[in-house]
């Protein structure tokens, strides 16, 4: 059901507190009114105080929540009335006993006959335990692609302008997570600019899905620059990763012929190696935002914080979908969930498990992780992935292609020079990321000694210079590929 639906719904039922979680006052405003039909309705805000719910006129002058409450619990009249609560959440802390106090006792009079609803309407929440049980909680609905498409025709036709199908589709893509106001200001600003809607206000479409991504702050919508030539080898990953893209380049396409809704990947292994590279490069296949879930900022110090930061980040992602959701080392995210996790990591878990599992809207999870063993069982289970890829040290072929791309990168004119399998010889057990260290070195080693080009005798040097991963980490590197091998993990190199 839809939030309307759903208001109708437990007004109907009786449930004493509603409390919707939007900042679209107007638009939630707009379905208060049609779900209340004929009842008398009031409110109280911030600004206003104590208002007519339609005309907004004051009833009472300034009157502060606690003293609107007092009046309202003592008045018969309030019986068939609809409270409308605005600007609540300030009021709903351990600072404010009086407003609970109040609000509670409202709330046992509605459970025991009284005809009257408080509807409760903010984009933060707050629910203090004393009103837990009176309170039933409703999310404003974003915008479906055909919403968003009504919307933009609705602006085109308004300023004048004409919109071809092609064009239509892509804003409505683009415009995925915002709402209304969002939409109508952001076209505004793209007609100033140029005085039509083109391909090019894209690019101001991105800039905006980003602000909006940072100031909810617990995702960040990663740039992308890097592409599929820049992984070296893992070869089979990349394999993967092409056929999923042409899902995603014709996501509506796909799911009309029937094609399942990629869930996303489990990339586990060396450190070094390209996990966090791919988690960039896939979001360029498949031509979508790059969004970065990071779970230092979803821990909050309030009860209930951290769950209502996951849920926000989830219904982002969503929202923004198609996407690329990237949760990086998700095992510090998730370790000790099975032995002695604590209370909230356990329910965090388990919100991201039961998404994983019946996730159905377009956002691709990369989740990427260096020590499966710290993850739980359950994460790894068929259907919450769609595959776990393991990324070990990588192979001659794989090492002579990394040292191409980082040479090209900085000294391509000295690549025909260098004796690749030389070097390549010499760095067996070194990571992607030694190997980049290396040629960094050398070419400042190079630039330091005033040389006019980077030769193989400077990349030699630093190889001697450099301690290798499996030096530092043996024992752990070959724990762990015993137990990618046992558990049977595809293997993301040929």
């Amino acid at each position: 059901m839809n939030l309307k639906e759903n208001l109708q719904h437990y007004i109907d039922a009786g449930y004493p507190i509603i409390y919707i979680d939007t900042f679209e006052e107007r638009k939630t405003d707009g379905i208060i009114s049609s779900v209340i039909g004929g009842r008398e309705a009031v409110e109280w805000n911030g600004a206003k105080g104590f208002v007519d719910f339609k005309t907004k006129q004051p009833l009472i002058e300034n009157k502060t929540l606690a003293e609107t409450l007092r009046l309202l619990n003592i008045d018969d009249d309030f019986d068939g009335k609809i409270l409308i609560l605005k600007d609540i959440h300030p009021y709903l802390t351990a600072d404010h006993p009086d407003e609970i106090a109040l609000l509670k006792n409202l709330a046992q009079r509605i459970v025991a006959g009284l005809d009257a609803r408080i509807i409760m309407v903010s984009p933060v929440r707050a629910i203090p335990r004393e009103l837990e049980k009176f309170i039933t909680m409703l999310e404003s609905d974003y915008l479906t692609q055909d919403d968003i498409k009504e919307c933009v025709r609705h602006f085109a036709k308004e300023q004048e302008l004409s919109l071809s199908d092609d064009l239509l589709e892509e804003l409505s893509m683009a415009l995925k997570g915002m709402n209304a106001f969002e939409i109508e200001s952001l076209l505004s600003a793209a007609l100033v600019t140029n005085g039509e809607l083109t391909r090019d206000d894209l690019k101001l479409i991105f800039v905006q899905k980003q602000q909006m991504v940072m100031k909810s702050g617990v995702l960040e919508m990663v740039s992308v620059k890097e592409s599929v030539n820049d992984i070296g080898g893992l070869e089979n990953l990349k394999e993967w990763l092409h056929r999923k893209s042409k899902v995603y380049k014709s996501i509506n396409k796909a799911m009309e012929f029937g094609v399942e809704i990629p869930k996303g990947m489990l990339i586990a292994g060396v450190p070094g190696c390209g996990k966090s590279l791919t988690a960039k490069v896939t979001a360029g296949m498949f031509e979508v935002p790059l969004l970065r879930l990071d779970m230092g900022k979803i821990m909050g110090k309030y009860v209930g914080e951290s769950e209502e930061n996951m849920r926000r980040a989830i219904a982002l992602a969503e929202a923004i979908a198609p996407c690329v959701l990237w949760i990086d080392e998700l095992e510090k995210a998730f370790a000790g969930i099975s032995g002695s996790g604590n209370e909230v990591t356990v329910r965090l878990f388990g919100t991201f498990l039961t998404w994983m599992q019946e996730k159905t809207t377009s956002a691709f999870v990369i989740a990427t992780a260096n020590d499966i063993t710290k993850l739980p069982p359950e994460l790894m289970r068929k259907g919450r992935f769609d595959e776990i890829f393991y990324v070990g040290l990588p192979n001659e072929t794989e090492r002579k292609k990394i040292f191409e791309i980082h040479i090209g990168k900085r000294r391509k004119k000295d690549l025909s020079s260098i004796n690749m399998s030389e070097i390549v010889k010499r760095t067996e057990g070194f990571s992607g990321a030694d190997i980049e260290g290396v040629v960094k070195d050398a070419v400042e080693c190079a630039f330091i000694d005033d040389k006019e080009s980077l030769t193989t005798e400077y990349i030699l040097d630093a190889i001697k210079a450099t301690h290798s991963l499996s030096e530092i980490m043996k024992d752990s590197l070959d724990k762990l590929s015993k137990e990618y091998e046992q558990r049977k993990f595809k293997k993301a190199s040929r």
